[in-house]
């Protein structure tokens, strides 16, 4: 049945480039889809028929590129998937939602080299359907965007192909996530020769320098690096269970996410983790509107083609989501979960390779764009609120872990390697020299009802973060003591800050969070909570204030300060001054080389009731906040579901000191230096520099 219209959908779609039966400006729109379409129908028999991974790489790389090359920056703006130039081509309205289709099937890439033929069928249909409603249409004003089959009608046509197979889509992200025989992906990396390049092509992910360039580092590296890189990445994971008291021996499966290129890395990973019992599940990022995230990608995935389209796309939903949708989600999530109860139990968490190094990205934000209105905005945020304790209802927040480790891409700088290789340094760094320095500043901290922090310079930071009060200093502690588990390299301390007399301004000159970057970002708090803020991106201060609103606040009206770290790792902000790479520094690295601030939920979210000891083998104690409270009265009010670490560097810090309750101050950092008594090896680096 499946293949029967799979053949139907494909066979119509042959005729569209020759036929004359939808006018123009559409005919010419309809006639470059399908053609694409038919080239993925191409490349389908030559997948099937076992011809493809027999390719010469030049061959590979020339299909690579066809498949991509009509969004790569100097094609896009005359493309499609482009809405400024659809809208400008077909009206804005038609525009919008055929761009919206487009994108949506050129997420068809991967199905092909899946081979899952009913979802390319699913995509070809939906095509046809939208082209026939437009061939019914009489001819009438030649203006683009006239004359055409209501908007109402397609924008239908969309609501139920998104409703209809939620059952497919979505039922098969989740099983993706939490069943091991889902090894498309570990099947390429296991039994692949990984010094032949032509493997990263089997994947059908975008294959561009980045990716080339860093399999061949790694390939040209000894053994020894390569287990070096994989043992601190799985260890890491392996010791986040212990410290937080977690049981490992009661997971079976363990999500690893990372970009192409790192395969040899984790491929000695795998092997690793299958000596903790655990299997690896390896998904890749979504593609469909059905199964992406706004503009992070979850899962592995290739080079990013050009993240102007993935923005400009972030909002697609916009022409279907309403609460009957989202509603229709929730219950296919749950009727998957609870059909996989065991499987989902079974799942330890994320360990994930990020990458870092790409030219700083500011969009470009277009009018053309589709943009969720208030009331999706209000929808989204009660999905996801929904969505998050679903999930935690069958992957319970208690018992699951992560890591995160992260390495630069070739496109860094002409120091690549030697910036590799750095990073593998402070990667591996002595957890035990940082364990010492830090509980040094810890016993500091656990004296003060609050800490000051103070920008110089330019940076305007003078904020007030208020203290947990302790109710047995000898047997607990505010601040966590964090060496290398979860968030990989060693070196911080934090804490859930108290949201009360929490008040003041964060300010940083330039950062970057999850691949976006902000100029002069400001956040101003008041009891915790953010008050206001603004960025000099745009010229139009409400387009800066739109632009973190979307990405940093991700559409809450306010957040929480969710934690208060200090970064103890000078080794990492010297080697990023050294070559000027700082701007370009994952949150994870740069996170440890000064003081940053979490907006959203605490690092303790689903998970505050677990008792938690630093090394000393004193509890930590501070893992609530009046927001996250609220867990024990209406979960829908506790979790925010988001966590942006905000850093200001050594260099922009004028203080950081602990004030007691009788006023006095304790001096951590002074001028960008520690001055703590028993912090002074922190400074060796910044002495050598």
């Amino acid at each position: 049945m499946m293949r029967e219209r799979y053949e139907l959908a494909a066979e119509r779609i042959r005729l569209i480039p020759e036929e004359e039966s939808v006018r123009l400006p559409f005919r010419n729109y309809f006639r470059q889809v399908a053609s694409f379409v038919l080239m993925l129908l191409k490349l389908w028999d030559i997948i099937e028929q076992g011809e493809y991974k027999d390719l010469l790489l030049e061959e590979l790389e020339s299909w690579n590129h066809r498949l991509y090359e009509d969004i790569m920056p100097d094609k896009y703006e005359t493309s499609y998937a482009n809405p400024s130039y659809a809208a400008k081509e077909l009206g804005t309205e038609y525009g919008q939602i055929l761009s919206f289709l487009y994108a949506e099937i050129r997420g068809g890439i991967p199905y092909v080299f899946e081979q899952k033929q009913e979802y390319l069928t699913i995509l070809m249909e939906l095509f046809v359907e939208i082209y026939n409603c437009f061939e019914a249409e009489e001819p009438q004003d030649p203006e683009p965007g006239t004359g055409g089959p209501s908007v109402r009608e397609l924008k239908e046509i969309i609501f139920w192909y998104a409703s209809d197979y939620c059952d497919v889509f979505v039922a098969d992200r989740i099983m993706d996530q939490i069943d091991p025989s889902k090894d498309f992906a570990v099947n390429i990396i296991e039994n692949s020769d990984l010094s032949d390049l032509r493997y990263l092509y089997q994947y059908g992910e975008y294959v561009g320098e980045n990716e080339i360039r860093t399999a061949k580092h790694l390939l040209e590296a000894d053994e020894s690096v390569i287990k070096k890189m994989a043992d601190v990445y799985t260890e890491g994971y392996r010791i986040g269970f212990v410290n937080t008291g977690k049981d490992l021996s009661k997971k079976s499966v363990v999500n690893i996410r990372y970009v192409l290129g790192f395969e040899r890395v984790v491929k000695k990973a795998i092997e690793n983790f299958k000596e903790m019992g655990l299997k690896p599940v390896i998904y890749r990022a979504g593609s469909s509107v059905l199964t992406k995230h706004r503009i992070a990608k979850v899962g592995y995935y290739g080079g990013n083609v050009n993240p102007q389209y993935d923005y400009d796309h972030r909002d697609d939903q916009g022409l279907f989501l309403n609460r009957r949708f989202t509603e229709r989600k929730l219950e296919v999530m749950r009727y998957v979960y609870e059909n996989h109860k065991t499987l989902a139990s079974g799942f330890a968490g994320p360990a994930v390779i990020e990458v870092f190094g790409e030219k700083p990205f500011i969009p470009d934000v277009k009018e053309a764009a589709v943009k969720l209105s208030a009331k999706q905005e209000e929808i989204l945020r009660s999905f996801t609120n929904k969505s998050g304790q679903l999930t935690n209802e069958y992957i319970k927040g208690e018992e699951r872990s992560f890591t995160i480790v992260a390495y630069p891409l070739p496109e860094i700088g002409p120091d690549y390697n030697e910036i590799f290789d750095e990073v593998i340094r402070i990667n591996t760094l002595d957890a035990s020299v940082y364990e010492k320095v830090q509980q040094t500043i810890i016993d500091a901290l656990d004296q003060g009802e609050s800490v000051h922090i103070v920008g110089k310079g330019e940076n305007r930071t003078d904020l007030t973060v208020q203290l947990y009060k302790l109710k047995d200093p000898s047997k607990e502690t505010i601040f966590e003591n964090c060496v290398a588990d979860v968030n990989i390299p060693v070196g911080e301390v934090f804490t859930t800050p108290v949201l009360e007399g929490t008040n003041g301004k964060l300010h940083v000159t330039k950062v970057y969070l999850n691949e976006l970057q902000y100029l002069d970002l400001e956040i101003d708090f008041k009891d915790g909570m953010i008050d206001d803020y603004r960025c000099s991106n745009f010229v139009n201060e409400e387009d800066g204030k739109k632009y973190i609103s979307d990405n940093v606040l991700h559409n809450h009206k306010t957040l929480p300060m969710g934690e208060f770290a200090i970064g103890t790792n000078t080794t990492a902000y010297v080697a990023a001054r050294k070559y000027g790479i700082e701007d370009k520094m994952p949150i994870l690295i740069a996170e440890k080389t000064g003081p940053h601030f979490a907006v959203g939920d605490s690092c303790y979210s689903w998970a505050e009731d677990i008792r938690v000891y630093n090394p000393n083998g004193k509890e930590i104690v501070a893992k609530d906040n009046s927001v996250s409270i609220f867990r024990k009265e209406d979960i829908s009010k506790a979790y925010l579901n988001c966590h942006t670490d905000i850093t200001i560097p050594y260099d922009e810090l004028g203080r950081i000191a602990v004030i007691r309750k009788d006023g006095s101050e304790i001096s951590i950092i002074e001028d960008g230096r520690f001055v703590l008594p028993g912090t002074e090896l922190l400074n060796e680096p910044l002495d050598e520099a």
